[in-house]
């Protein structure tokens, strides 16, 4: 039997949490009120790293368990979904963002602008958040650079952590500060802020420059060839994920597999001994609670990517196309 609904106060609203002792990990004995908590405690870093970004919503409204899925365009019958568009019965206080998408298509997408809008999500069944690098101010100008370091089957977290730490130091190089993350699987994701003054397809332009400064430099780690099949280096800098529409998941969403492990922010010095598994909905509120949020920097300086940009001129090389 479903339990009673419960309505808690998070800032200026009451939110209604519906069947909060509903299982959401069920093998780890989490249920909805334990999600809805894990995201209160990492509160200030969670809309840090939503706030007024158009967002898409995963919902796994059942929970995750074994064999569970996502649906796709493809196929609907799965037991989670993306959501793109406004939830039907959203409440005012929630805002939004609007989006045309590449296929002319438009969208009022949720752009949370306060920790209220998280959590309402949460109750949807929403583990990971998958926000847009722009505003709902200016939605033409990513105002974040992502650099996803994609590793390939087969490959563990420990061959991705020196081309992080080499990401780092070529960003320092051009005088440019990024900040790291785990994904809540193999991979690293490296944000900086930019200046909100280039294209999506001259971000993507960038980020391929920096992959192809980097394959140069770790010629046995690091590639950019799109195609898989054609790929022999462990490490994949994909640059596509700068592309409209494309996005990666937000720090401290909640990965939906069984661990419930986390995407975790760090910082460098932590990086060689972290692991992903060391993060997940029970161990991070006491981090955060004793270290907050390691990417309250990047509300801090903006760069250019005047020198990423010439780079690419220098090597020669044009926008790829969208995928």
């Amino acid at each position: 039997m479903a339990t009673a609904a419960e309505e808690i106060q998070v800032g200026e609203r009451l939110v209604r949490i519906s069947s909060p002792d509903k299982p959401y990990f069920p093998e780890r004995g989490l249920t909805k009120r334990d999600v809805v908590g894990y995201f209160l405690a990492v509160g200030d870093g969670i809309l840090r790293a939503l706030r007024d970004r158009p967002t898409m919503l995963e919902r796994w409204p059942r929970g995750v368990f074994e064999g569970a899925k996502i649906g796709t365009r493809q196929d609907n019958r799965g037991d989670a979904f993306y959501q793109k568009r406004l939830p039907a019965g959203a409440p005012d206080w929630v805002r939004t963002a609007h989006l045309t998408f590449p296929s002319g298509r438009t969208a009022n997408e949720v752009a949370p602008g306060e920790l209220a809008v998280v959590i309402w999500a949460a109750n949807l069944g929403t583990l990971r958040f998958h926000p847009w690098p722009v505003t709902a101010s200016d939605v033409e100008r990513p105002d974040q650079l992502r650099i996803d370091l994609d590793p390939m089957p087969g490959v563990g977290f420990e061959q991705v952590v020196p081309v992080a730490h080499e990401v780092r130091a070529f960003l320092a190089e051009l005088g440019m500060v990024g900040y790291p993350k785990t994904t809540g699987g193999r991979g690293l994701h490296v944000y900086l802020s930019i200046e909100p003054r280039w294209s999506f397809g001259e971000c993507r332009r960038a980020v391929l420059a920096l992959g192809h400064e980097l394959g140069r430099r770790l010629p046995d780690l690091v590639t950019t060839t799109w195609w898989r099949e054609q790929r022999d280096r462990p490490v994949f800098i994909d640059y596509n994920q700068m592309a409209r529409d494309h996005t990666v998941t937000s720090a401290y969403s909640i990965r939906p597999t069984t661990a419930a492990l986390v995407s975790a922010p760090l910082d460098w010095a932590e990086l060689d001994d972290a692991r992903p598994e060391d993060f997940d909905v029970l161990t991070m509120p006491a981090r955060f609670a004793e270290r907050g949020d390691p990417h309250a920097g990047l509300d801090g300086d903006r760069f250019s990517l005047e020198p990423l940009l010439a780079l690419a001129d220098r090597a020669g090389l044009a926008a790829p196309p969208e995928r």
